[in-house]
């Protein structure tokens, strides 16, 4: 029998190829080259890759064997993770080999512009004794802004706190009672900019947080900041960057990550109070070879049908059949609980009701909880990190079991208590042959809507007129009612619409809504199917 075929796209530590173990056929090739690329994928089982090789719809359509897509990184970039599991090809990740490095990456960017470290280092190399010309700062007593206080944006914080610094931080996800505890104090984001000596990023590219440091911002900072971005490339806006340098609004910048990479040619270059590095967060001994075992074990574990931890989408793994369709639904109620909460997390209980209590389901609150933080923090999330995730919050997280169930066969809630006080509860089931997912409740009211991949759930005072306003509005903007579900406590009580459409909607669009109808909320939902 053959051996399943591995092929290692990009240059990775000897030590995956020693955790991959005797059981593989290991294949190399230049996954940047993409005529290399597109042959050598075509009948491999798994494929590892760093950052340079691009497994986009192309290269999945022509691997017809393909299983597993293994990134030994964190970030996701380079990967197609909607192609790949529309052709059912697990993606794995290594979530936390590089957090160290890249922490440590931005303290030293931090402490190079304070000190003009590359600026004097270039000058004495050039035969220059230019000691008053590159006076610095000192960090103790200064204000550090952290933007984004995820697990590295932690890290850093609590490096820079040896410094003697003042910690503040923005992240709309994060209690501040938590952030107390560390030392660290939340801020919006414009009083992060207004306050901040320096400010240190470390957010994902998303659509929110691309631009988000952009000439706005950097039209409310000190002139004395320094601005470092470990992160990702285009979250500080290049460009906006350059002239507020050019300018004075800005004293200094420390950049490992560009909005366009390779990045030989930026208008940052031009300025010696700036120093910029070509992407080496992850770029220590200690992270790939973390990443690349990570992979490795994840790939064999794919390979032999086991649950593989590190999944960002195809589940698999030794679980009851009678609760494998679960894992979806519970993260997908996850998602939508998380979607519609509108304040830190205090705790999250998952109850699985019906017949399938009677197996083991731990791992439905797992698949609950990743999506509950998937949309809630800027970290990637699994099975193995959201638990983290939660206590580095100071979120409790309880699972309850019941083989009964009253209305449904099986039903899985999903409930969220927030620190204002406020609880959101989803609940769903799976049903008919083709298994498919139903939301059937929220926040008490009984609804019967599809999972789908664009959803609207709208809050307001049940009186006529309500649906009819918002399928114009809906109209008017060009997006297609797929279904749609009124709900309410009493005649003339509190109300809930749930519908699916067809496309996503614009913050515009659901503001217009809740203007028009005098909702109490109104929120979209995006889940990837």
């Amino acid at each position: 029998m053959s051996k399943p075929v591995v092929l290692i796209a990009e240059e990775l530590s000897p030590a995956t190829v020693e955790a991959l173990g005797p059981d593989f056929e290991i294949r190399h090739c230049d996954g940047a080259d993409r005529t290399a690329l597109l042959p050598a994928i075509a009948d491999v089982d798994a494929i590892l890759v760093r950052s340079a090789t691009k497994v986009d719809a192309e290269a999945i359509a022509a691997a017809r064997r393909l299983k597993v897509v293994a990134r030994a990184g964190v970030g996701l970039d380079n990967v197609d993770v909607k192609a790949a599991t529309q052709a059912g090809v697990m993606v794995v990740n290594a979530p936390t080999s590089n957090i160290v490095s890249a922490a440590e990456l931005a303290v030293a960017l931090l402490l190079a512009c304070a000190r003009n470290i590359a600026p004097a280092n270039a000058a004495l190399k050039a035969g220059q004794w230019k000691r008053s010309a590159y006076s610095g700062v000192e960090l103790t007593d200064k204000t550090v802004g952290v933007v984004g206080l995820g697990r590295i944006g932690l890290l850093v914080a609590q490096r820079l706190s040896a410094f003697g610094v003042k910690l503040v931080a923005y992240d709309p996800f994060v209690q501040p009672a938590r952030a107390a505890q560390l030392g660290i104090r939340m801020l919006s984001l414009d009083e992060l900019l207004a306050e901040s000596d320096f400010i240190t990023v470390h957010l994902p590219k998303t659509p929110d947080t691309v631009g988000l440091i952009g000439d706005e911002a950097l039209h409310k900072v000190k002139p004395t900041v320094r601005i470092v971005n470990a992160a990702r490339g285009g979250i500080v806006d290049e460009h906006a960057l350059a002239i507020a340098l050019k300018e004075g609004r800005v004293a200094g910048a420390g950049i490992d990550v560009f909005a366009s990479e390779p990045c030989t040619d930026s208008p940052l270059f031009e300025f010696e109070q700036v120093v910029v590095t070509p992407h080496l967060g992850a770029s220590t001994e200690e992270a790939q070879e973390k990443a690349g075992i990570a992979v490795a074990r994840s790939v064999r574990l794919a390979l032999a049908g086991e649950l593989v931890p590190d999944a960002v989408n195809v589940k698999g793994g030794s679980i009851a059949e009678a609760v494998r369709p679960g894992l979806a639904l519970a993260e997908n109620l996850g998602r939508v609980a998380g979607s519609l909460a509108d304040a830190p997390l205090q705790s999250v209980e998952v109850e699985v009701l019906g017949e399938v209590a009677e197996h083991d389901v731990k791992i439905l609150e797992l698949s609950a909880l990743k999506g509950v933080f998937s949309v809630l923090v800027h970290d990637p999330v699994s099975y193995v990190n959201a638990p983290v995730l939660a206590g580095e919050r100071g979120v409790e997280v309880s699972l309850s079991t019941s083989t009964e169930s009253v209305n449904w066969r099986n039903l899985v809630r999903v409930s969220l208590t927030l620190t204002d006080g406020q609880t959101v509860s989803v609940g769903g089931t799976v049903t008919g042959p083709r298994q498919l997912q139903k939301i059937v409740e929220v926040d008490g009211f009984d609804v019967d809507v599809p999972v789908s991949e664009h959803l609207v759930f709208l809050r307001y005072a049940d009186r006529p007129g309500v649906v009819g306003i918002a399928g114009r509005i809906l109209g008017d903007a060009g997006i297609n009612i797929g279904g749609m579900q009124v709900s309410r406590d009493s005649a003339g009580g509190h109300a809930l619409i749930a519908l699916t459409v067809d496309s996503a909607i614009s913050a515009e669009v659901l503001t217009g809504i809740g203007e028009e109808v005098g909702a109490t909320s109104v929120r979209a939902v995006d889940i990837e199917l």
